[in-house]
């Protein structure tokens, strides 16, 4: 885990070191201070020496000026080495999110994701800022209290001895019976964020359905069970302030005791026994510091852990050592391909698949619901790997080609496609991002999209809401094609894309995709029969096989299903 981590300080790795040198400094003098505090009472004030007092006094204000400079150093380099050190664990994570294939993002939820780029990282960035500012400071404090307490009165500085270790056990138990609740505890942070992504990605649903009741008392769970867990640890770790108030108060006490007797034996200054409180509170502080730094690395450890995983996933599916750039044509053959979402499935999701789809050709796809149809096709960009058998594209096995260009040879639209924050023309632009104005008009027009975007405010220029939210579900599926149309692709897969859309709107963009793209390969998965009774072949899905192939005359006569589809369809005027 450390390793993983440490390898997105880069930049600041000077200011991480920086820091620990100006707080070596900043303790130096600090802990000097009360040394010569001791001296300046014992030779100066007890004596009536004011030209001593005056001078050892702007002594002690210089080095505290200094030492209030180290400070403020140790602080600016420890706060921006730790900001930015959390800024590339965001960066990495999220750039590595990217290269993820659908299995490792199903791995991770979406919620999950975003705790551990958020709460888990800000976890990170307090331990690390206190890790090379305090967990310097504290160890410091204590060997310098204790060396300079030596220094003074050997036999005072034994009570350090006995009491440091006493605290150090406490302070362990403490610790340790906090730590189990941390992990539980990120995990409830993740089931939470689901809960609300889902309240509010689905707002619309909630309150149509007057569910509001229902999606409070799943938030208040979520959130009740992280307050529990949190209570509980915070209350343990709490404790850690009573233990510290108790040493402290029995440590003062014992040097108020036997300081008192050196001095009347004449073993002790009444200013060397002031200095003993100040570095009897100063190795305290230090330990509590350190059981503060502690408690949070506990934390940290947690969180580190939950970002080295998502740091160290490595991609299901990467380029092959020499990828073919070019993707000749938009032939399709699936070649006995076996396929389930997690290996330990007793149950293949897809089950020897054979299918070998022609350059231009338009393929039909229809089947039940959960009988694999959009699965099957995700196996051509390679969103997910084939298990056993073969997808080849132009005569290539998928795993050939780089991904970047086999998946801008294939441009898929999904029912429920994504509108981005940003105009009608960025949206489309995705596609394409080098598309001209004259490019974007002709995928429109070809989609059946300029209609209605030269109806809004600002045509092309018009803000898409987030979501979409500005758009009909229609018009939003329309978009989609266009923005698939510029890539310009070999292959064009629809699925279940224009359900939104009216039948005659549907038959106008099938026409204009049949005239304006021949030479492109159209697979087009769909419920309704209308959508797929004109194309080239249709192929029949059930339970993960391909039931029959045929067209749609010859469905009609041959395949029960097909057939019963089409009939009850028909019958419900669709």
């Amino acid at each position: 885990m450390l390793n993983t981590l440490r390898k997105s300080i880069r930049q600041y790795k000077k200011l991480t070191l920086l820091s620990p040198v100006l707080v070596t400094g900043e303790v130096i003098i600090e802990m000097l201070i009360p040394y010569l505090v001791g001296i300046l009472i014992d030779n100066g004030i007890m004596k009536g020496n004011m030209p001593y007092i005056e001078k050892w006094g702007l002594i002690l204000l210089i080095l505290t000026v200094f030492s209030v400079a180290f400070g403020m150093g140790a602080s600016y380099a420890s706060a921006h080495a730790a900001a930015g050190f959390a800024a590339n664990l965001r960066k990495d994570m999220f750039y590595h999110v990217q290269d993820y294939s659908f299995e490792n993002i199903d791995k991770f939820s979406s919620a999950s994701l975003v705790t551990r780029m958020t709460t888990d990282v800000n976890n990170i960035q307090i331990a690390y800022q206190m890790s090379i500012r305090i967990a310097v400071r504290a160890p410091m404090m204590l060997i310098v209290s204790v060396v300079m307490s030596i220094i003074i009165s050997p036999r005072l500085s034994l009570i350090f001895l006995v009491v440091a270790p006493v605290f150090a056990i406490l302070l362990g138990l403490i610790i340790k019976a906090a730590y189990p609740y941390f992990p539980k505890i990120f995990k409830g942070y993740d089931q939470m964020n689901q809960v609300v992504r889902e309240n509010i990605r689905g707002i619309r649903e909630v309150k149509t359905y007057v569910q509001e009741k229902p999606q409070i008392r799943k938030f208040e769970k979520a959130s009740g069970f992280i307050y529990k867990l949190y209570a509980t640890a915070q209350k343990i770790m709490s404790l850690n302030s009573l233990v510290v108030t108790a040493v402290l108060n029995i440590t003062n006490l014992a040097i108020c005791w036997f300081g008192a007797k050196e001095i009347v034996g004449g073993g002790l200054q009444p200013g060397q026994l002031i200095s003993m409180f100040s570095y009897s509170n100063s190795v305290l502080f230090s330990l509590n510091m350190l059981a503060m730094i502690f408690t949070q690395l506990v934390v940290a450890g947690a969180s580190g852990r939950r970002i080295a995983a998502v740091i160290n996933e490595k991609p299901t599916i990467k380029d092959p050592r020499k990828p073919l750039k070019t993707v000749n044509n938009g032939e399709v053959v699936f070649d006995h391909v076996n396929f389930k979402y997690d290996p330990s499935d007793k149950a293949y999701a897809l089950k020897d698949i054979n299918l070998n789809i022609r350059p231009g050709e338009t393929i039909g796809m229809i089947g039940k619901t959960g009988s694999s149809k959009s699965t099957l096709v995700a196996m051509i960009p390679r969103l997910y790997d084939v298990m056993s058998g073969a997808v080849r594209v132009a005569g290539h096995n998928v795993k050939s080609y780089d991904l970047k260009t086999l998946r801008d040879n294939v441009a898929m639209v999904l029912q429920n496609n994504v509108l981005f924050s940003g105009t009608i023309k960025d949206n489309l632009k995705w596609g394409n991002e080098n598309a001209s104005d004259e490019e974007i008009l002709v995928a429109a027009k070809i989609a059946h999209a300029d209609d209605f975007i030269q109806e809004m405010p600002d045509k092309y220029d018009t803000v898409v809401e987030q979501g979409g939210n500005n758009v009909s579900g229609g018009q939003k599926q329309r978009i989609t094609i266009a923005r698939a149309l510029l890539k310009n692709p070999k292959i064009l897969i629809l699925d279940d894309s224009t359900s939104a859309v009216d039948t005659h709107t549907e038959r106008e963009i099938r026409e204009a995709l049949a005239k304006d793209l021949p030479e492109t390969t159209k697979i087009i998965i769909s419920q309704r029969i209308v959508s797929i009774k004109d194309a080239d072949r249709i192929v029949v899905m059930d339970e993960g096989k391909i039931q029959d192939i045929g067209t749609h005359e010859e469905l009609m006569k041959s395949n029960d299903l097909y057939s019963s589809i089409a009939k009850f369809q028909e019958e419900q005027g669709k």
